[in-house]
């Protein structure tokens, strides 16, 4: 089997998106399916060319929705190579590409490759509820009358990353019609093990770090990850206790809300923006933890939680976070709602377990993995998916 990947970018700044085909395409090539990504990019990207896989490299968009004029001549040139195609994300214009060129080829060709979406949680409501996105609300709204309804329902059909994704996609938009719901799980690769390298890639990163086991926040900085929520909750912490492990929050921060989120930790010295971390610095960052913290708004699957899981790591996080269900049953870290006072209420949790009971919830957070996020066990529900 031949699979492509069609993505806007494969820059792993963007996100977990990119991350999650480079977990997935070395487990599909075990069991033999060959992957290849077709994304709008500029081919000369220093982060293109470190990959084992083939990446097209089309250009980068420089318009307005991420229109690229070559992306539909290069899929009717090279939708006969492969048997599957799975279009990542909606909004922008590779999904409109993608099954515009499907509906064509298929006019002409009486065998043409299964095309799905794996929409990745843009369906969830929360993007149309959310008070900070009204405009981007009216525009998906608009979207999705004249065009993406048509992604969603002429594709062969609809991947989620989790139960919990595909019930609430079906909440959001009107005339809401895909043809199949498939639920084909997500994991990620094994963590590289704890050497100690990463301890010292870590704390070069991370000169503030008093060498102990903090709190770690790990992901993008953006407001639908509660990070204003999370520095407040600390700082209330921190007048509560006489003591609190460190507050590190490692993430691209040279941006206007990432600004603002300094501003808003200036003056607690143990709150440190570490950055975006990668490679030793990462798993360091996981690894020297004791706990992981992501009070989202709205997260759809969340990559670094199942890492920090991975990593034996406790997960302090809300139940915006889709897989929230699979850890609370599992005891693998504390759930709460995505509130302020629920975000105090989670740390404060955590602070008053005794060592017993945070050393049993690590163990918990191990077997949480083990049981719904290893690569080898979701690639497999992720094959079944798209052959059924």
């Amino acid at each position: 089997m031949r699979i492509l990947q069609v993505i806007a970018s494969m820059n792993p700044k963007h996100g977990g998106v990119c991350q999650g085909i480079r977990n997935t395409v070395p487990e599909l090539q075990k069991m033999g399916v060959e992957s290849e990504v077709v994304c709008l990019d500029d081919p000369n990207s220093d982060y293109l060319g470190q990959d084992a896989f083939v990446i097209h490299a089309l250009g980068k968009s420089k318009k307005l929705w991420g229109y690229h004029k070559d992306l539909i001549p290069w899929l009717l040139s090279n939708f006969s190579k492969y048997d599957v195609v799975v279009v990542n994300g909606l909004w922008l214009y590779q999904s409109h590409a993608a099954i515009k060129a499907m509906l064509a080829y298929r006019k002409t060709h009486d065998v043409s490759p299964k095309v799905y979406v794996m929409t990745h949680g843009m369906l969830d409501p929360y993007f149309q509820t959310a008070k900070d996105r009204k405009l981007k609300a009216l525009r998906n709204k608009l979207y999705w009358k004249v065009l993406e309804n048509k992604v969603v329902n002429e594709a062969d059909g609809i991947l989620f990353t989790c139960e919990e994704e595909l019930l609430l996609a079906r909440t959001t938009f009107p005339n809401y019609k895909p043809k199949r719901e498939i639920n084909v799980g997500y994991g990620i690769q094994p963590p590289p093990a704890n050497i100690e390298g990463m301890r010292e890639a870590f704390a070069s990163h991370v000169p503030d770090w008093n060498s102990k086991p903090f709190l770690l926040f790990l992901s993008r900085i953006h407001p639908k990850k509660g990070v204003d929520m999370l520095i407040n909750a600390y700082r209330k912490l921190e007048e509560e206790f006489e003591e609190v492990p460190q507050l590190i929050i490692a993430g691209p921060n040279e941006h206007e809300y990432g600004k603002e989120m300094q501003t808003l930790g200036a003056d607690w010295p143990n709150i440190i923006f570490s950055g975006m971390l990668s490679g030793d610095a990462k798993w360091g960052a996981f690894h020297e933890s004791e706990t992981f913290v992501l009070s989202s708004h709205q997260e759809n699957f969340g990559i670094a939680v199942v890492e920090a899981l991975a990593c034996s790591k406790p997960v302090l996080i809300s139940n915006k976070v889709n897989i929230w269900r699979e850890i609370e049953k599992g005891k693998g870290g504390i759930v709460k709602s995505d509130s302020q006072d629920d975000t105090y209420q989670l740390l404060k949790e955590w602070i008053l377990l005794n060592q017993k009971e945070k050393n049993q919830m690590s163990l918990d957070a191990g077997s949480v993995y083990q049981a719904h996020f290893t690569i080898s066990s979701a690639t497999e529900k992720y094959l079944q998916g798209i052959n059924n």
